[in-house]
């Protein structure tokens, strides 16, 4: 499995992420709009995908409480598991 820095290299995540940068305190619940739009239906995104977003969500700002709200909660619920039912099935690699 690629290392985590190098994944979030990725031009398309790096699009969104910067569309963010500022947002989270005034346009929360569109931020959370843009990360679900990035990723699609969590059924379908790849473990690549997953990866990504849960690192995300649990970064820093997130972490420490600096940013919060139902919406984020909830994405980084459904996250967490969508990737706990792929290990179950043996389908996080």
């Amino acid at each position: 499995m690629k290392a985590i820095r190098d994944i979030v290299k990725d031009p398309e995540w790096q699009k969104v992420r910067t569309s963010l940068l500022g947002n989270w305190n005034t346009k929360t619940e569109w931020c959370c709009a843009q990360l679900r739009n990035w990723i699609g239906p969590l059924d379908k995104a790849t473990v690549t995908e997953l990866r990504i977003l849960m690192n995300y969500l649990t970064g820093t700002g997130f972490r420490m409480g600096k940013i919060k709200h139902n919406c984020i909660q909830s994405l980084r619920t459904q996250v967490s598991m969508e990737i706990k039912k792929r290990k179950a099935k043996k389908e996080w690699v």
